[in-house]
């Protein structure tokens, strides 16, 4: 695993270790960025269910100017930790260990916006945690208009079209991932 490109390109990155978190190879991380990017000039980022962080970090590598990386597990947090190290990326960044649905509640309360958010929970319980978190996102506006949301599931995962004022712009198959963007069109 490695950022991919950006300022910090070619740096290899620690994976948490244990079968518990699966890594976003660097093959659809870069697909993810070709659809999301690939380069920012600015903007806020949320990697939640942040496994390593590599979403997050390539995110900051690419222009992004903040990022918060949530995870529940102690070991994946330790190794975001690790890899912010690595690629001295901590003054751009918030760590927090939490559950998700706990962590965007608490994004609420302190009316964070993001241009851009990262959703990859397990591929076991992705179709319902995502519907929820979604909604969670459009119903406080925990994205930006013109902001986008990455859901990275199992192939079988569909998600709906829309959910409140998010709607899906495009969904794409990368072997046994399913990659769905969501964007906000405007204000309510």
């Amino acid at each position: 695993m490695r950022v991919v490109a950006g300022e910090k390109g070619g740096l290899q990155l620690k994976a948490v270790p244990g079968k518990q978190t699966r890594p976003t190879t660097d093959k659809v991380k870069e697909a993810i960025f070709n659809m999301v990017g690939p380069f920012f000039a600015d903007g806020s980022c949320l990697d939640l269910y942040a496994g390593s962080g590599g979403l997050g970090i390539e995110a900051l590598s690419r222009g992004i100017k903040s990022c918060v990386f949530v995870d529940s597990q102690k070991q994946a947090i330790e190794t975001i930790h690790a890899n912010l190290a690595h690629t001295s990326l901590q003054d751009q960044s918030s760590v927090y260990r939490n559950d998700s649905m706990r962590a965007l509640k608490a994004l609420i309360k302190r009316e964070a916006t993001f241009s851009l958010i990262f959703l990859d929970p397990p591929y076991a319980k992705a179709e319902q945690q995502l519907k929820t978190g979604l909604a969670l996102i459009s119903d406080y506006d925990l994205l930006q208009v013109g902001g986008t949301i990455v859901c990275e599931t199992g192939a079988v995962t569909t998600l709906p079209i829309d959910i409140g004022g998010l709607l899906k712009v495009r969904d794409e198959l990368y072997g046994d991932t399913r990659i769905s963007l969501y964007e906000r069109r405007s204000s309510r």
